[in-house]
């Protein structure tokens, strides 16, 4: 046994395995401990035989960038190991998620609460952001939260550095919902505005308590912004005319924030607004929301300890699978993808031998560097 077999075995027999929580077609999710101390931690298996290469590229980012983020608002990946002809990752154990607790008709949300968890997920982003690393897939469901009330972005399948400026990315990022325009045109050159965007879905959504923008398809979802948010122009939005797959909507007036966010203060409308701006270089950044004035205006944020919670627990939901189709067992309810999720389809599973050499050479004990 050469010294990577060895210190994986070691690895290996730190975790126990409990109970399985969730299958998808691409991983498992158990509920697990760390054999030395009991401590309760999530263990997200995937099946490696399952790709052509060996390895989802989505699984090797989301290694390679938890191993560099480290910071209270962003779930902590505490070790990685294979087993056969499966890469294991191991995270922290969190009890719910922000789309649970939306959906949980017998919570209140005070103002202070909505601004607690805005200022967690907007530090958590901030640090990715600093980091160069976009997030391309915040949602609800995606923002865990752990016992002690701390919210944490989770679910780094889709993330990637962004530290040149002039690389095409894909647009095919995003879940529908939360995908910013820009994207939905079609644009392969975009920075950390899109993650921005997502977050101001996802504000309006928490004052709502339903989807801000539900498109049905891609196109549906254009006009849906629009309707909202009104037909952007050309003095607003310089050169959305030309990206890839523009096509014009129509036109829809602009309808006032206020008519529908009717119990809002004037500073949360500011930032909200600042978030959806069509133009993706005038959008707020994470650093510059957390120095809004939303966030120092009374009423304070509510400390995480007090947040609300959700009544129906759902253990290490923190793992939805990689392709984002996991049924859950009686312990929650069922994660399934939602309308718009990108579907990562992958390869048909190549040769045990293959895979198992490709899972022994995996060592993932030291700090991977940017690509």
């Amino acid at each position: 046994m050469d010294a990577v077999e060895k210190a994986n075995a070691e690895r290996q027999k730190r975790w126990v395995k409990d109970q399985k929580v969730g299958e998808g077609t691409y991983a498992v999710v158990y509920r697990g401990r760390e054999a030395a101390t009991g401590r309760k931690v999530a263990i997200k298996k995937i099946k490696v035989g399952q790709f052509k290469d060996g390895l989802d590229m989505s699984a090797i980012r989301e290694v390679k960038y938890l191993r560099e983020l480290h910071h209270q608002n962003v779930i902590e990946l505490l070790d990685v190991f294979s087993s056969k002809t499966n890469l294991n990752l191991v995270l922290e154990f969190l009890d719910s998620d922000l789309e649970m607790i939306i959906k949980d008709r017998s919570l209140v949300f005070l103002p202070a609460d909505i601004k607690s968890w805005m200022a967690m997920t907007f530090r958590g982003l901030e640090f990715c952001h600093r980091n160069w690393i976009l997030h391309r897939d915040l949602k609800p469901n995606n923002l865990l939260v752990a016992s002690d009330g701390q919210l944490k972005i989770a679910d780094f399948g889709l993330a990637r550095d962004f530290a040149d400026p002039g690389y095409k990315m894909t647009c095919q990022v995003i879940t529908r919902w939360y995908r910013p325009p820009e994207l939905l045109f079609g644009s392969r050159y975009y920075s950390s505005a899109v993650d921005i965007w997502s977050v101001g879905t996802i504000f309006a959504e928490l004052m709502l308590r339903i989807p801000y923008l539900p498109g049905e398809s891609d196109m549906d979802q254009l006009k849906t912004i629009f309707r909202a948010l009104g037909t952007p122009t050309e003095e607003e939005w310089p050169g959305h005319t030309k990206l890839p797959d523009y096509v014009p909507m129509g036109l829809f007036p602009k309808t006032p924030l206020r008519d529908l966010f009717t119990a809002a203060s004037a500073d949360t409308l500011n930032l909200l607004s600042k978030c959806l701006i069509y133009e993706p270089r005038k959008r707020i950044t994470a650093r510059e929301a957390l120095h809004h004035s939303y966030f120092t205006a009374l009423p304070y944020p509510s400390h995480p300890s007090k947040l609300p919670k959700c009544t129906t627990q759902l253990a290490a939901h923190a793992l939805e699978e990689v392709d984002g189709n996991v049924t859950m067992d009686s312990t929650g309810p069922g994660v399934k993808a939602k309308n718009g999720r990108l579907k990562r389809k992958l390869s048909s599973p190549s040769d045990d031998s293959k895979t198992r050499s490709i899972a022994r050479r995996l060592d993932f004990t030291k700090h991977t560097p940017h690509s």
